[in-house]
């Protein structure tokens, strides 16, 4: 039976997806169970997550022994085994796909992290994947770094679905908007039909109190340590403000009426990092019409335990949203700094995770052909 919860929550209008994605997930059934009991429509993975499903699972060993004694490169056999999982995870999701005309039923797979800053092979890198994986319903995940903007335009631009990752600021989240308007653009120009291409853009929430909270317990004042816990949900808050805004110009009309979607704004990074907060807060507190919220397995299962959805707890919270990033400002924390250290340390550890994941299948592959 679908949870209450969870279903309460898809009834507002928020997309659930699973932050988690492994063989053994598939295979053992796991992610049907979720699709059926907490109204799980889509997943999505990255490098951190792919390492931790390879080192642990015993399930690859057959396929990357096969690679190896046929000659392949580390970098080829991670390629393989991680593509695989995403194509067997889109046809487990295709129904949905289908029935939700595309909306859901999505499965993402990044870019390597170590081409961030490098633009033309972003995109080259996003075109190969797509063209392996060939399914309908995967999405290519690129970095909102500098230069992914105008990779993401670019991939738009050739009618291939992008989600777009590591959004801290709303500068910048504001550019990933545009970015993608311009791609859609390109697209219809060159004859792509706009229906057939979607987008999210991943905002990152619990990192942003994370790294702020430290700050204000530095600060140390009562006024500052009352701050705490905050700064995640009004950043999240004001984000789709601007969602709303961009997705209401008459620019954005001229493209839906060429039958364009919207990039819809994607909550992650939504497992609570202090125990001190309810487990379920950038859950409950986040709940708004056309928006997705991408959770770890832990936090989905405090959602059908005990998350309380009671509406719309965004749209109504703008003016002290806004009011609150004033306030961090005034004790002392720079919302510029934070957001500009949690992409550069965003990047560094989807790197240091593609690096631990080559390292762990390099061992692997040297213990089959030792």
């Amino acid at each position: 039976m679908t949870n209450p919860n969870t279903q309460a929550l898809s009834e507002a209008g928020v997309s659930i997806w699973l932050d988690d994605l492994s063989r053994e997930l598939i295979e053992t059934g796991k992610i049907s169970d979720l699709i059926t009991e907490r109204n799980v429509v889509g997943v999505t993975s990255n490098p951190s997550i792919f390492q931790a499903a390879l080192s642990k699972g015993e399930r690859y060993n057959d396929d990357l022994s096969a690679l190896t004694k046929a000659g392949r490169g580390v970098d080829e056999v991670v390629h393989e085994l991680t593509t695989s999982d995403v194509r067997s995870a889109c046809d487990l999701f295709l129904p949905l796909y289908e029935s939700t005309k595309g909306v859901d039923g999505r499965v993402s797979i990044e870019v390597d992290p170590r081409l961030a800053h490098d633009t033309d092979k972003t995109v080259e890198q996003a075109k190969q994947l797509h063209a392996d994986i060939d399914r309908p319903n995967v999405l290519i995940k690129i970095p909102a770094t500098k230069a992914g903007l105008p990779a993401i335009t670019a991939t738009i631009a050739e009618g291939i679905s992008v989600n777009v990752t590591l959004i801290f600021s709303l500068d910048r989240y504001r550019a990933v908007m545009n970015a993608y308007l311009e791609g859609l653009e390109k697209a219809h120009a060159a004859g792509h039909d706009l229906s057939k291409i979607h987008s999210v853009a991943s905002f990152f929430v619990s990192r942003v109190d994370t790294e702020i909270d430290k700050r204000l317990d530095a600060i140390g004042t009562d006024e500052a340590k009352g701050l705490k816990g905050k700064a995640g949900l009004a950043n999240a808050r004001l984000a789709y403000q601007a969602f709303e805004e961009v997705f209401s110009t008459p620019r954005w009309g001229t493209l839906a009426e060429a039958g364009a979607n919207l990039q819809r704004p994607l909550w992650a990074s939504t497992g609570v990092k202090d125990p001190a907060y309810p487990d379920t807060m950038y859950v409950t507190e986040l709940v708004a019409a056309d928006v997705v919220n991408t959770m770890p397995g832990k936090t989905l299962e405090a959602t059908a335990d005990h998350g309380d959805i009671h509406g719309d707890t965004v749209t109504g919270g703008y003016e002290l949203a806004s009011n609150l990033l004033d306030d961090l400002e005034r004790v002392g924390v720079s919302y510029t700094e934070v957001v500009d250290l949690l992409e550069t340390e965003g990047v560094d550890k989807f790197e240091k995770a593609w690096g631990e994941l080559l390292d762990g299948v390099t061992a692997e592959m040297e213990k089959v052909t030792a």
